[in-house]
């Protein structure tokens, strides 16, 4: 991971005056997609599926021996260094995705086919916490962002779920080219929403990527990075937003 990530500068000046005004309240939230909001199905589920789309027999494969050799793959240097700026376009998350496909054995055939698969929005999930405190946020008149890395348009995911009317802008890679913690993908949205950075509040799971939002003056609010499959802990947003 290139240094870069660790090492931001403060991107966005603030006043001598609000640098000794009271901490403002936070008055906008922005949220990652990718386990914070929505997350993918599980391993073993996503790759049985991709067994029985390609026409297999469903018994015929082991989805955990499976898993375990994506995970082996991930890790390859080569795989490693192809995932570089992945999200900036959709060609280069479509490259970076299949030279990680292509090094499991079991996906020898099927590589294009699982790619495939990741893209569609069948293959995401709200938490059981996403919609309840999207819609409180809603509530209490505090516009909600969207700031992910992604190769693909999250707007008709949302409105799948019925979530789309409590978002109000996104700030998406492949549209941006540019991937977090970039200062300009957190400002973008803060603009959209007409939010002042200093009164935002960034939501994520990923330390170098979510927390960079610092470096705009935004206030970063870090999940564990855990594969969740129930509540996601959302909650504490709520009161943090008070």
């Amino acid at each position: 991971m290139s240094a870069h990530l660790y090492s931001l500068p403060t991107a966005f000046p603030t006043a001598d005056e609000d640098l000794a005004a009271p901490v403002p309240p936070i008055e906008a939230v922005l949220f990652d997609f990718a386990n914070t909001l929505f997350r993918m199905l599980p391993t073993e589920q996503f790759l049985t599926r991709i067994w029985e789309r390609a026409g297999r027999e469903p018994g015929s494969i082991d989805a955990v021996e499976v898993a375990a050799q994506v995970r082996a793959a991930a890790g390859l240097a080569h795989v490693v260094e192809a995932q570089f700026e992945r999200d900036t376009s959709p060609q280069r998350h479509r490259d970076a995705t299949l030279a990680w496909f292509r090094e499991v054995p079991a996906l020898a055939g099927v590589e294009e086919l699982a790619y495939e698969q990741v893209l569609l929005a069948e293959t995401w999930y709200p938490y059981p916490d996403t919609a309840p405190v999207l819609r409180e946020l809603a509530a209490r008149g505090i516009p909600v962002g969207v700031v992910s890395d992604i190769p693909f348009d999250l707007r008709p995911i949302f409105a799948g779920h019925g979530l789309g009317e409590h978002v109000a802008a996104y700030a998406l890679s492949y549209e941006l080219g540019l991937e977090k913690p970039d200062p300009r993908m957190f400002l973008k949205a803060c603009a959209d929403l007409g939010a002042d950075p200093r009164r935002t509040l960034m939501v994520g799971d990923n330390a170098p990527r979510d927390g960079g939002a610092v470096s705009a003056n935004l206030r970063a609010y870090l999940l564990p990075s855990e594969p969740r499959t129930g509540e996601r802990g959302l909650d504490a947003v709520l009161r943090l937003v008070g």
